[in-house]
C-alpha cells in the first residue's frame, strides 16, 4: 500500500482546509517546493497534488507551483483540481505529471474521461469525493445526486488507473478514515482505491492495510503529517513491514 503525501495549493502555498472549505485554509508552508522535497528526503515513494483554486474556478491556477514541485523532486506526482477538457490534461503529463485525476468531469463528461484512459493509459486517475455517499463537484461546491458506488461503476471497463475516494465530512477533520466505506467501493469494481480524508494516527494506516487485499492501493495523508500526528519515518515502516512479510 503507498502513503501519498498530500500538498493542497491555494494561492501559491501548501495549506490545509477544513471538509473543503476555502474560508478554512491554514498555511503549513508558503514553498511548496520545499514542502516537496522535505517528502522526498522522507522517504515516500509518491506525492498527492491539488490545485484547490482550480478546483473553484475549472481551469488550473497553481500552475507556477506545481511545475516548481516537478523541478524539485523526482518522485512520480499525481495531479487533481481544474482538470476539465482533453488539452490540460495533456499538457499537465507533458509537463512531468505522473497521473492526473478527474473529478468533476468524471461525472459532467464520463466520456472525456473515457478517451482521456485511451490516449493516456495508465495515467487517469479518477476522484469520487462524496459527502453522505453521494458525490459532490466543482471543488464540492455542489452536491449531485450520484451515488459513490454509481460513479466508480460507470468507469469499471474503461482504463481508469485507479478511485480516489475521499469522504468530504471527515477531510481535514481529523476524525480517521472511512475504512467501511472505503473498503466496500473497492470491493464493488476491479479499479484499485485510494482512500482519502481523516487521516489522524498510524491507526487509521493500519486499519487500511488490515483490508488492503479488498482492493486498497494506498492512502493519502495531509494534515496529520503537517502537525506531527504522523511520523512518516513510522508510517512507512508499517507500510514496508507488511509488505516485506508478503501478507
Amino acid at each position: 500500500m503507498i502513503v501519498f503525501p498530500a500538498i493542497d495549493l491555494k494561492d501559491g502555498a501548501a495549506v490545509r482546509l477544513l471538509r473543503g472549505e476555502m474560508d478554512t485554509a491554514k498555511v503549513f508552508n508558503p514553498d511548496p517546493a520545499s514542502q516537496a522535497r522535505a517528502f522526498a528526503e522522507a522517504g515516500f515513494r509518491w506525492l498527492h497534488l491539488v490545485d484547490l483554486n482550480g478546483a473553484f474556478e475549472g481551469r488550473p491556477v497553481n500552475r507556477a507551483a506545481v511545475e516548481a514541485i516537478l523541478a524539485a523532486i523526482d518522485l512520480p506526482v499525481q495531479l487533481g483540481g481544474g482538470i476539465r477538457d482533453m488539452a490540460t490534461i495533456g499538457t499537465w503529463l507533458e509537463a512531468g505529471v505522473a497521473r492526473v485525476i478527474l473529478g468533476t468531469v468524471a461525472v459532467k463528461d464520463p466520456d472525456l474521461v473515457r478517451e482521456a484512459c485511451r490516449r493516456f493509459a495508465g495515467r487517469v486517475v479518477v476522484g469520487i469525493d462524496a459527502r453522505g455517499g453521494r458525490v459532490a463537484v466543482e471543488g464540492w461546491a455542489e452536491q449531485s445526486d450520484l451515488e459513490a458506488h454509481d460513479l466508480a461503476r460507470r468507469f469499471e471497463d474503461a482504463g481508469v488507473a485507479a478511485l480516489v475516494y475521499t469522504d468530504i465530512e471527515r477531510d481535514g477533520a481529523l476524525q480517521g478514515v472511512n475504512v467501511a466505506a472505503t473498503a466496500a467501493l473497492a470491493e464493488a469494481v476491479s479499479i484499485p482505491v485510494i482512500a482519502s480524508g481523516g487521516v489522524s494516527s498510524l491507526d487509521d494506516i493500519a486499519a487500511l492495510l488490515a483490508v488492503e487485499d479488498r482492493g486498497i492501493e494506498g492512502v493519502i495523508c495531509g494534515r496529520a503529517l503537517y502537525d506531527g500526528r504522523v511520523d512518516p519515518k513510522s508510517a512507512l515502516a508499517l507500510v514496508g513491514a507488511k509488505e516485506a512479510a508478503g501478507c
